[in-house]
């Protein structure tokens, strides 16, 4: 069994019990394959909170709400908050709370799709 700590020294918690699982059956390389293109796909938390808080405080009047939801592959939530001002602000302030949860359901998607391109490449 692979111990993906070493390749992705940066996950922990549920993300890092999820990948254990994708990569149970993966040899070294495999692994380290995968860690890769989850790598070249994954989002920090922190990144997210930063694009939050740049559109919740409207940096230099740059409109810049939806940033968080941009990043996070979600275009259609994006150009509402851009039209809406972050749904009036309220919708901003509910992603300031729940940015880790978001960032984590886009990363346990980017595991899983990243997981399943390999399996199609015949990798694993």
């Amino acid at each position: 069994m692979v111990n993906i700590f070493t390749y992705l020294p940066e996950i922990d918690g549920e993300e890092l019990a999820y990948i254990n699982t994708l990569t149970q059956n993966m040899t070294d390389m495999q692994a380290q394959q995968f860690a890769m293109i989850y790598r070249s796909r994954r989002k920090d938390p922190q990144t997210i909170m930063i694009l939050t808080l740049v559109g919740f405080l409207g940096f230099l009047g740059i409109p810049s709400a939806g940033m968080q939801r941009f990043a996070l592959n979600q275009i259609g939530m994006g150009i509402l908050y851009l039209f809406t001002f972050g749904l009036c602000f309220v919708g901003t302030i509910v992603d300031l709370v729940n940015y880790r949860k978001m960032t984590a359901k886009y990363n346990l998607q980017q595991a899983y799709e990243a997981a399943m391109m390999m399996r199609a490449m015949g990798v694993a």
